[in-house]
Order: structure tokens, then sequence, then C-alpha cells
């Protein structure tokens, strides 16, 4: 392992975990296997899927990286320090260092799976991203057969007898551009490649072909895949309102994983709707959406209505405004430390780009510089100021613990907020939470009839 990988990798993994609400890694074992091994995983989230996939596995891995990232000199240094291979693909050769004939390009890819094939040989780790691109969505789009071909160039090379593994790994994000949004790493069984020997042997187009299409199988069984944005909004508004309501065990303390799990459990529900009963699917689009545009014509979210009645819910909002007037010093005080180094991660993001599928790793490497930097230099500042070791080593540890303490509190003030304008909204407009409750108890029951029609049918 690499000077350089050693040095980073633990505030990454620190980055990662204060990154993420609940990061959830699924058959650890598996993914830190002895290698030759080749990750396969699917790409929604450019460059924290693979700081994902590498701050979880104890042996380093060499990724393949697209060849314009190899251009800047910056990036290159980067690159090259982390073990990353170009790929050079036909569309950039119309970009950047791309005057390059096809022959040229042929050449250089010939090198690229050479030094593939001798790191796996040497029985390291290597992690690539077959569908090609980097897309935001909730979809595995057609694997390119690059991976496939790799692992079995490597095995050939050694009459099948090297042991290179493929490992399937799905990615999923609760909202990939948030903070404090949730990721589950989901490891899917290994294939072993050399059970592909005979077909390679007999046509090794078709043995690629067999073994990118078992890798495609085993990723869809890892991820939650939606058919297009109609269907993913649908599922998102379900699972996000209504979650607790269809699975019972289902609350705030659900871990990625049981999250993964309902929405697969929603996604066949609708499905057997779209086939079985289409008219109480139909029914149920139409009302949830009269519903949701109700609450966001009022600013409100489904939170609000949960629990009750405004007069049920008195009592609960006298208690939450007191923590909220005790609380508001540190909140303050966490408010003033941190600000800064918080929020220049997402302006940096905003200025650098509008894809969104780099927002979250500009923002994520943009926090490790800032709070790396800033801390430091505000303890100094403490420092100075007090001439105390002990007193500055106390602001230090006050500073993220503060800092969280001031985002939760953020939430709770938007929360209450919301329950003030609930009840503001009761008391001048009673027939409108009314019609908000009918609306929400119409859902539920329809959620309800179509959960009952499936597991009854399902269980027959």
């Amino acid at each position: 392992m690499s000077l350089f990988y050693t040095l980073v990798k633990p505030p990454v993994q620190l980055a990662l975990r204060v990154f993420f609400r609940q990061l959830q890694v699924r058959h650890p074992g598996r993914l830190n296997a002895e290698g030759p091994l080749l990750i396969a995983a699917n790409h929604p989230n450019t460059l924290m899927d693979p700081l994902l996939v590498a701050a979880h596995r104890r042996q380093q891995i060499a990724s393949l990286a697209k060849s314009t990232f190899f251009q800047n000199p910056v990036s290159r240094w980067f690159m090259e320090v982390s073990k990353c291979i170009p790929v050079y693909r036909r569309q950039d050769a119309e970009t950047g260092d791309a005057a390059e004939t096809p022959e040229e390009m042929a050449r250089r890819n010939e090198q690229m799976f050479a030094r593939c094939y001798d790191h796996l040989d040497q029985g390291g780790s290597l992690m690539i991203f077959p569908e090609g691109t980097s897309v935001q969505e909730r979809r595995l789009r057609p694997l390119k057969t690059g991976a496939a071909r790799i692992a079995l160039g490597a095995e050939a090379r050694r009459n099948f007898q090297l042991g290179v593994r493929v490992l399937p790994v799905g990615l999923n994000y609760s909202d990939p551009r948030r903070f404090r949004s949730d990721a589950l790493v989901n490891v899917a069984e290994p294939i072993r490649v050399a059970d592909y020997a005979d077909l390679y042997r007999h046509n090794p187009e078709e043995a690629a072909d067999a073994l990118t299409e078992e890798l495609r199988r085993r990723l869809e069984s890892r991820l939650v895949i939606t058919r297009d944005d109609a269907e993913d909004d649908l599922v998102r508004q379900v699972e996000d309102t209504f979650g607790q309501y269809l699975v019972p065990a289902h609350d705030e303390s659900a871990t990625p994983y049981d999250n993964f799990r309902l929405t697969r459990l929603l996604l066949r529900g609708l499905a057997w709707l779209e086939h079985h009963a289409p008219n109480h699917l139909t029914a149920l689009r139409q009302h949830l959406h009269a519903y949701e545009t109700t609450l966001r014509q009022h600013r409100l979210s489904d939170e609000a209505l949960r629990r009750g009645t405004p007069q049920q819910r008195a009592w609960r909002g006298v208690t939450t405004a007191l923590k909220l007037v005790v609380g508001f010093p540190v909140h303050v005080y966490g408010v003033v430390n941190n600000y800064l180094p918080y929020i220049i991660p997402s302006m940096v993001a905003r200025r650098l780009t509008k894809d969104v599928e780099f927002i979250a790793p500009i923002m994520l490497v943009t926090g490790m510089l800032t709070f790396g930097i800033l801390y430091p230099l505000q303890t100094w500042l403490a420092y100075r100021l007090t001439h105390s070791g002990w007193l500055a080593g106390l602001y230090l540890l006050s500073l993220p613990l503060t800092g969280f303490f001031a985002l939760n509190y953020w939430n709770r003030l938007a929360d209450r907020q919301e329950r003030l304008r609930l009840y503001r909204l009761f008391r001048r407009q009673p027939d409108t939470v009314e019609t908000l409750f009918r609306q929400r108890a119409t859902v539920l029951r329809l959620l309800d009839e179509a959960r009952q029609e499936y597991l009854t049918a399902t269980a027959e």
C-alpha cells in the first residue's frame, strides 16, 4: 500500500462518515476478500463511487478512469498516485488531447489492458464501472464488456489458474446530491472467472457476453431499479411519506438496507398493481398527487400531519419550543464557529459545476480541505487569545460537537416552523386542514388495500 494511500484513506473515511447520515456496507467480508479481484460497480455519483468502495477495502484498489482526467497536471498527479489506469474512449478523443488516430487509440488501450492484466497477475484489486458513464438515476444502464474482457484476458494468460473473481457492488444513494443523506454499499457474491474457461477457449466474445450478463444480473439484485422517472417519483413519494405504514417495523431508525428492501418491495407491489389492478394504481396516483399538491401549496410536509390534529400536538409543541429556547445559545456558537467551513464546499460546488453527478464529490473534497484548514487555524487563534493549551483543546473539541448540534437544531427549528404553519392554517382555514387529513386518510386506505391485495395474491 502506497504512502499516499495510507495517509489519505483515514481522512476520507472520516469525511464519508460525516457527509452521510447513515453509511452501511452489506457483506463487508466479500469486499475485503483477497485478490486478484475485479470490483465492478454501478456508477451514479462520479468520484464518490470509487471513494465509497476504496474506503471500505483494506487492500489498495487500482481504478480505471477516463483519459480526460489525466489531461490536467494536478488531476493527472492525483490519478497516478491513486494508481488509476487511463481508459481511452472514442468519445473522449473529440476533446482535450483529442487529435489521436484510431490506431493510436487502439495501441493505448492495448497498453491499458496489459497494465490491468499485470495488476491482477500480482494479486491486486482493480475497480471498474462497466456502465461507462456516470448518471444520477436509479437504473442500471447497459454494461460494456470491458470488465469481462479484462477478467477473462488475465485468466487466459495463466491458463485459467490465476483465480480472478469479479465482485459486483451495488451503490445505492437516498439522495446523491444532499449532505447527510444515506448510502448503501450492497456487495453481491463474487463470480469465478475460471468457470468460463471452456466457453472462452471456444468463443472469447461469447464468454465475455455471458460473463457480462451474469454481472448485470447480480448487480440488479443489489440495486433499486426503476423503469422511468415517473415510476421513480411515485416510489419516492410513497417510501418517504408512507413507508412506515406499509412496513410497521420501518421507522426513522431504519438502516439503509431496510430502506433498500422497502423500496424493492414497493416496486414489486406497483408492478403487480399495474398488471392486476390498474384502476387501483391510477386512483392511488391521483389521490397522492392531490395530497402532495395541497401540502406544497401551504408549505407543509406529511410529517406535520403525521401525529394527529393540531390540538393533539399542542403540548408537544410547547416542550419542543422550550428545548429550542434552551439550545439557542449553543446553536449560535455552533453556527458562528462552523459557518465558513460548512458553507464554502456548497458554494464551490455550485460555481465549479452544473452537473448534479459532480456536486457531492466536490463538496466532500472541498469540505475535507476547509474543515482540515480552518479548524486548526481557529484553534491556533484560540490559543493565541487564551494562552492556554487545555482551553484551546476544549475549543477544538467543541467545534464538531456544536457543529452537529447546530445542524440538528436547524432541522428541529424548521420542523417547529412547519407545525406553527399548520396550527395557523387550522385557526384560519379549518376546512383546508380537514381536507388535508381526508386526503391523507384516502391515500393510506388505498395503500393499505393495495398491500393486502398484493400480499394475498402472492401468498397463494
